[in-house]
């Protein structure tokens, strides 16, 4: 039974419920893993090596060795557990969150200190009208509720 999730219209965000947790769970204990020094010198040793030896999907290691933490995470990877693979690679969050949003580091920092991203075009789908609308919201066709 598939549950609504109305979330789901967000644009560019990915909530990490049950299922993004059960599709990332080998990723994200793989995350955790660089928490021992020991790991760490292992995976930067031999990167392909280490992920091999992990129960993940060869899109998940690919996402990792290209560092594109949105592939991450549309992989079910959660930020929290993705930061271990910048602390491993010497970066700190910021400019990981920089990374993720195709700025350098200085013009994410400049925005966050300026208040942050504009709500404007980052709403629900069909708030405004225009919220990533090649997306389709639950509910409508091609989806069934309440089954």
């Amino acid at each position: 039974m598939s549950l609504d999730k109305p979330y789901l219209d967000v644009p560019g965000t990915t909530i990490f419920d049950t299922e993004q947790a059960r599709k990332g769970y080998h990723l994200n204990q793989f995350c955790m893993s660089l928490m021992q020094a020991a790991n760490r010198e292992r995976f930067k040793a031999d990167e392909r090596a280490y992920l091999d030896a992990w129960d993940m999907t060869e899109e998940q290691k690919q996402a990792v060795l290209a560092r594109d933490l949105n592939r991450c995470i549309a992989a079910g990877g959660n930020i929290y557990f993705l930061a271990k693979i910048g602390a491993t690679d010497g970066k700190s969050f910021q400019q990981m969150a920089g990374s993720m949003t195709g700025m350098t580091e200085d013009e994410y920092r400049n925005m966050m200190i300026a208040g942050g991203r504009s709500a404007e075009g980052n709403r629900v789908v069909g708030e405004d009208g225009d919220a990533q609308a090649h997306r389709q919201p639950q509910g409508s066709a091609g989806h069934t509720k309440g089954i």
